[in-house]
């Protein structure tokens, strides 16, 4: 266990320059969804507050969220990880195996009680004392409690820590649940996703680091500034809802077109995350930009969907008193009407131009036809 350091201390040690520092702290505000406003105070967290040693247990899980943490892009994880906070205990990513990672785990508890910040990925199982996932010969169940009793927050990473996950899903035989179903007592806040989007987990973790707590949450425990929207209301494909062009089935010429995909089984009329904003790999893509309606994996008891693609009830579509199954026809009727309307136009037009064309003769500037006019 190294001296701690402050951010600033941190670029000092490694010869990095004030100016680095700056842009960091920038970036970080950015990164956090705060307000260019703050990065005065972001400054001068990174300048004074230590860095918080982090423990991250891993329960009953796939280990996804660990794959789309180490892709994270602002900044990149082995940033984070290296310079940004403490991790001192991560089986996935540790160098040490086996005793000499528990001892350690044994030791940071000890020495900094009160002060670590715990991350948790993946369900706990409850049945049978929590025989279904063991870590080091011991329950997750029992680490879990461990560790958390001295820990100064917890960070729920991923939809199974946050809610159980797909362990929890019917019947549910290993009574999988959530990490606030376990620890009590603490400040606790969940990061949901199936995947998370790796920035939303870092953006977590820096507001923490810098300012000692976590950050404000909405009314189910998440960070505001990472789940405050509807994917419905930063989809680029809102224009098709609001237009009433959609998707009637995954293989049709509507879905090649890149139509809306609510009528197929989209969830982002009621699904909260950062994915139409933030997306994954650097803003590359996101499951609806590769043609996969929103299954809200941020949100309890997604994986009990049935079917999975169920289509939601019906949403109104603005500026109409109708619903998406109406208005599509209705759309297709002014559509053609006003194509036929156009015609009619069109046809009218051209037979005056055609009628004035045959009473001037070429080349008079019409000005034989303005004395008939005069001489009748």
């Amino acid at each position: 266990m190294e001296k701690r350091h402050s951010l600033w201390g941190l670029f000092q040690k490694k010869n990095l320059s004030r100016r680095d520092f700056l842009k960091t702290c920038v970036a970080l505000t950015g990164m956090m969804g705060l307000s260019v406003d703050l990065i005065p105070q972001v400054i001068e967290a990174a300048e004074k507050k230590t860095l918080p040693p982090v423990i991250w247990l891993h329960g009953h899980e796939c280990t996804g969220c660990d794959e789309s943490f180490i892709r994270s892009q602002s900044p990149l994880a082995s940033d984070l990880i290296l310079n940004l906070i403490a991790l001192e205990y991560m089986d996935v990513l540790a160098s040490a195996a086996g005793e000499p990672l528990e001892h350690h785990l044994e030791e940071i508890i000890k020495e900094y009680a009160g002060q670590y910040l715990l991350i948790f990925e993946g369900a706990v199982p409850v049945a049978d004392d929590g025989i279904y996932c063991m870590v080091g010969g011991k329950p997750i169940l029992e680490t879990l409690k461990h560790v958390a009793q001295n820990a100064a927050a917890v960070i729920e990473n991923g939809s199974c820590a946050a809610w159980g996950g797909i362990q929890a899903a019917r019947p549910n035989p290993t009574k999988s649940v959530a990490v606030s179903e376990i620890v009590r007592g603490k400040p606790i806040i969940k990061v949901p996703g199936c995947p998370p989007i790796p920035e939303v987990l870092t953006g977590t973790i820096m507001h923490y680091v810098l300012f000692g707590q976590l950050p404000p949450v909405d009314n189910q425990g998440r960070p505001k500034q990472f789940f405050g929207n509807r994917i419905h209301d930063t989809c680029y494909r809102r224009p098709f809802f609001d237009s009433g062009m959609f998707v009637e089935k995954f293989d049709d010429m509507a879905s090649k077109a890149g139509w809306c995909l609510y009528k197929v089984g989209c969830r982002g009329p009621e699904a909260y995350n950062s994915c139409g904003n933030m997306r994954w790999w650097n803003g590359m893509s996101y499951p609806i930009q590769s043609g996969a309606p929103c299954v809200a994996c941020a949100a309890n008891d997604f994986w009990d969907n049935d079917p999975f693609y169920e289509r939601l009830p019906n949403i109104p579509v603005p500026n109409t008193i109708v619903n998406a199954d109406k208005v599509g026809a209705i759309l297709a009727g002014v559509t053609t009407a006003g194509v036929v309307t156009h015609g009619i136009a069109s046809y009218v037009q051209h037979k005056m131009h055609e009628a004035k064309a045959g009473k001037e003769p070429a080349g008079n500037g019409g000005h034989k036809v303005e004395q008939d006019q005069d001489q009748e």
